[in-house]
């Protein structure tokens, strides 16, 4: 089985396991990660894995209700509910701009990144991804990265084992 979830998760790991509610854990294959998404692809072999219906992050509206499933600060399977604050967010950094973020209010901390961001259809709508904080814990915004595109990702990075991005080679200069 195929996992996506956050290349920050598993940047550098020497050895990635997954472990399952039901307690069974696997040894995963890092398919392929990019960095400046987040989004990261592991590869599980097994049978009876579980599996997730995806949604549509468009349909999403700022004030429907999201949860989110994670492991903050190691309480695995933990539920956090909240609204969409916003959507398309960019966020301070070179990087973060190929990402048009999911605001939440979900509470979201260390140990719930590259978990599900579910819509209240069960359907996976984000990846959750990063807080906004100034002391490390959550503090009311939350971001999560769009299903559809970490599917794009996804997708790039089982096929190619890499993304390519197209860029128009345009720059702002001053005219005399």
């Amino acid at each position: 089985g195929f996992i996506i979830t956050n290349a920050h998760v598993v940047d550098e790991a020497d050895e990635v396991t997954v472990r399952m509610t039901d307690r069974r854990e696997y040894t995963a294959k890092v398919v392929g990660l990019d960095k400046r998404s987040d989004v990261a692809v592991l590869k599980i072999e097994g049978k009876n894995l579980p599996v997730v219906t995806l949604g549509d992050p468009a349909k999403l509206r700022a004030g429907e209700w999201v949860i989110a499933i994670g492991s903050p600060f190691g309480f695995d399977n933990s539920v956090t509910a909240g609204i969409v604050s916003a959507k398309s967010r960019s966020l301070p950094g070179e990087d973060s701009n190929y990402v048009p973020f999911i605001q939440t209010d979900v509470a979201v901390n260390p140990g719930n990144s590259g978990g599900p961001l579910f819509n209240l259809d069960g359907e996976v709508v984000g990846i959750n991804s990063q807080i906004y904080s100034r002391s490390g814990g959550y503090m009311g915004i939350s971001f999560a990265i769009p299903i559809d595109e970490a599917v794009r990702v996804s997708d790039q990075l089982r096929t190619s084992g890499r993304v390519v991005r197209g860029r128009i080679g345009v720059t702002i200069a001053p005219v005399t």
